[in-house]
C-alpha cells in the first residue's frame, strides 16, 4: 500500500512545486526589462488569474474522484465519458471567460487595486494571458483524469514541460523577436498550449480506443449528468468558501500596515510549502480511495485511509520540527528585511501550529473526493468558515495580528475535526455495509 501511495504522491508533490515556477519565470524576465512596474504588473496579473482559476479546481478534483471510481469498477466507458464531460465543461467555462474578459479585468483590477502605472501594464498582461484559459482549464480536467487513472507521472511531465517551454518561448519573444514586455505573456500562453498538446497526445497514444469506442448518445444520460454536475457544484462552492477566507485574510493584513502584510505573506509561504507536500498525499487519497470505492473493496479502502494518515502525520511532525527550529533561517532565506523577520518571529508559534492543525483537513479532502462525498465536504468547509469568522470577531481587537492567526489555525483544525466526525459517523458505516 505504501508503494501505491508514494507512486502517486511523489510525482504530485513535484508537480505542485513546479507550478509556481511559471509565475517566477515571468517575474524574473520582467525584472530584467528595466521598469519596476513590470514586476508589479506580473504579480497583479498572476493574482487576477488565481482569483479566476481558483474557483474551477473542481475540473481536476471532481474528474479525479469520478474517474478513479470508474477505474476501480473496471468501467472504461464511464472513465472515458467523465473525461469528455469534463473537457466540454472546461471549454464552456473558458469560452465564458473569453466573452466576459472586459468586465472581468475591470472587476479584478478594482479588487486588487494597483497603481495607475501598474494597472495599464497589468491590463495588457491580462488581455494576452486570458487566451490561455482554454488550455489551462482543459489541462485541469486532463490532469484530474490521469490521476483518476492512477497516473500522476503524466501530469508531472506536463508541468515540467510547460515550464521549460515557457522559459524558451518567453526569452525568444522578449529578446529574439524584440517584443519587450508583451513577449512574457505571449510565451506563457504558448507554453500552456504546449502542455495541452502533450496531454492530449498522451491520451491519444494510450487511450484512443477507449475514447473512440464510446457511444456519444450515452454521453448525456440524465442521471449521470446530474451526478457529474452535483459533484462539481459542491466542489465549486467549497472553492468559493476557501477563496473568501483567503481574501479576507489578505485584506485584514493589508489594513494592519505594510509590516503586518509582509509578515503574514511570509508565514503564508510556510503554509504553502507544507500544503505542496500534503496535497501530494491528498491526491493519493483521491486516486486510491476512488479506485477502491469503484471496486467495492472496503478492506483496501480502510487500509488506504490509515496508511495515508500515517504519511500525513509523519509529514506534519517533520514540518512542525523544521518550523520550530528553523523558522528564522527560512524567513532569512525568503527576505533580508530585518524588520519583517523580527516581527515574523513574534508569530513563530503560529508557524509551528499550522502543520498539525492542518494535516487532517488535507488528507480528508483527498479521501472525500475519492468517495465523491462532496456534499459532506462542502458542509465541513461551511462550518470551518463559520468558526473562522466567529472566532475572529469574538476575540478582542487588542490581540492584533494574533487574532487573525488564531482564527486561521482554528479554521484549519475545524476542517479536519468536522471531516473526521462525519467520516466515522456517516461514511464509515456505509462503507462497512458493502458486500
Amino acid at each position: 500500500m505504501n508503494k501505491r501511495i508514494l507512486a502517486i504522491a511523489l510525482p504530485s508533490i513535484i508537480t505542485n512545486v513546479t507550478v509556481p515556477l511559471l509565475g517566477l519565470i515571468d517575474i524574473t524576465i520582467a525584472g530584467h526589462l528595466g521598469r519596476t512596474e513590470y514586476i508589479g504588473a506580473i504579480a497583479v496579473g498572476a493574482m487576477m488569474f488565481n482569483l479566476i482559476y481558483w474557483n474551477f479546481g473542481f475540473l481536476r478534483m471532481g474528474t479525479a474522484g469520478m474517474t478513479a471510481q470508474a477505474y476501480g469498477g473496471g468501467d472504461s466507458r464511464m472513465a472515458a465519458m467523465v473525461l469528455l464531460r469534463a473537457v466540454m465543461l472546461a471549454a464552456a467555462v473558458a469560452a465564458t471567460i473569453l466573452v466576459l474578459q472586459v468586465p472581468l479585468q475591470w472587476l479584478l483590477l478594482h479588487v486588487v487595486g494597483p497603481s495607475p502605472q501598474v494597472t495599464e501594464i497589468a491590463r495588457t498582461y491580462f488581455y494576452i494571458c486570458v487566451w490561455g484559459a482554454p488550455a489551462i482549464l482543459i489541462d485541469m480536467a486532463i490532469k484530474g483524469w490521469f490521476l483518476g487513472m492512477q497516473d500522476s507521472r503524466t501530469p508531472m511531465f506536463m508541468a515540467i514541460g510547460i515550464n521549460i517551454v515557457n522559459i524558451i518561448t518567453s526569452l525568444a519573444a522578449v529578446y529574439l523577436f524584440d517584443m519587450g514586455f508583451v513577449g512574457i505573456p505571449v510565451g506563457t500562453v504558448v507554453a500552456e498550449y504546449a502542455g495541452l498538446v502533450y496531454g492530449a497526445a498522451v491520451i491519444y497514444r494510450r487511450h484512443s480506443r477507449l475514447l473512440f469506442g464510446i457511444s456519444w448518445g450515452k454521453l448525456f444520460v440524465a442521471s449521470e449528468i446530474r451526478r457529474f454536475f452535483s459533484v462539481n457544484a459542491d466542489i465549486f462552492l467549497r472553492s468559493v468558501c476557501l477563496m473568501v477566507v483567503n481574501l479576507f485574510f489578505v485584506s485584514v493584513g493589508a489594513r494592519s500596515g505594510d509590516i503586518t502584510l509582509a509578515v503574514n505573506a511570509l508565514i503564508m509561504q510556510l503554509f504553502t510549502l507544507f500544503s505542496y507536500f500534503m496535497d501530494g498525499f491528498a491526491f493519493s487519497g483521491e486516486a486510491l480511495v476512488g479506485r477502491y470505492v469503484g471496486a467495492h473493496d472496503k478492506l483496501m479502502l480502510r487500509s488506504c485511509v490509515s496508511h495515508i494518515f500515517g504519511w500525513g502525520i509523519g509529514v506534519a511532525v517533520a514540518f512542525t520540527i523544521i518550523y520550530m527550529l528553523g523558522a528564522e533561517y527560512i524567513f532569512g532565506f525568503i527576505t533580508d528585511d530585518k524588520a519583517v523577520i523580527a516581527e515574523a518571529l513574534h508569530y513563530h508559534w503560529w508557524c509551528v501550529a499550522i502543520p498539525l492543525a492542518g494535516m487532517a483537513g488535507f488528507v480528508w479532502d483527498g479521501v472525500y473526493i475519492g468517495l465523491t462525498a462532496t456534499r459532506q465536504m462542502l458542509l465541513t468547509i461551511l462550518l470551518s468558515c463559520l468558526v473562522f469568522f466567529s472566532l475572529y470577531y469574538a476575540t478582542p481587537e487588542a490581540w492584533g495580528n494574533d487574532r487573525l492567526w488564531l482564527a486561521f489555525v482554528a479554521y484549519l483544525a475545524m476542517r479536519g475535526l468536522s471531516q473526521t466526525v462525519i467520516y466515522y459517523c456517516r461514511l464509515y458505516p456505509a462503507i462497512n455495509s458493502w458486500r
